[in-house]
């Protein structure tokens, strides 16, 4: 059966300044959230998390990336992405990876801003209002650092122990004042090749 969403959430954040020098471009970071009910709980260990997977992950995947896209304007607007869950404390660490780790739910994501990179991505296990942490990365260049970005945050009920919190989150921007440059130049001053970066 569907997830048992207990409640959703969408959190907006904007700089304007950092570093005490105005932004030229404000960052604006979004992450999308659902309180839901762990469809293991109770259950001890389940050696197939398969069907609630399958049953879970797609609606949970498809109304979060709605939220993301409501707040943002639209998938255009979305620049760097990534997605987070934190299983409450009867959970395994396990049942937070089932629901986000699968294409079920990212997909609709990925498909919607039109990215080619992958979902950076944590899971957690903790109590409610422990730190949400949503690490993000540029949708399309894995190695533009300008948007390696964390989105931390937190729900003060969430998640109980047999719940969990599942996030999307999306800038709209990077990290304003980019100074450190992208993977390509120190790829280029070590001597290894773009395209197979560790040398092997």
């Amino acid at each position: 059966m569907p997830a048992e969403i207990r409640k959703t959430l969408t959190h907006v954040e904007t700089t304007f300044i950092e570093g005490g020098k105005v932004a030229s471009t404000p960052l604006t970071l979004i992450a999308a959230m659902a309180v839901i009910r762990n469809p293991w709980a109770g259950q001890g260990f389940v050696e197939d998390l398969s069907p609630a997977i399958r049953d879970c992950a797609p609606p949970l995947g498809e109304m979060l990336t709605e939220m993301i896209l409501a707040a943002s304007g639209g998938g255009d607007a979305v620049e760097g992405y990534g997605k987070a869950a934190i299983v409450g404390m009867n959970g395994e660490v396990e049942h937070a990876s089932a629901l986000i780790h699968t294409l079920h739910f990212g997909n609709h994501y990925r498909n919607a801003v039109g990215a080619k990179s992958y979902l950076s991505f944590c899971n957690t296990r903790g109590p409610a209002n422990a730190p949400l942490m949503i690490p993000l990365m540029d949708k399309n260049d894995g190695g533009r650092r300008s948007h390696y970005l964390t989105i931390q945050t937190s729900v003060a009920d969430a998640p109980g122990a047999d719940e969990i919190l599942i996030a999307l989150g999306a800038s709209i921007g990077g990290r304003p004042h980019h100074r450190i440059g992208d993977r390509y130049q120190d790829l280029k001053e070590l001597g290894h090749d773009v395209e197979n970066p560790a040398a092997v």
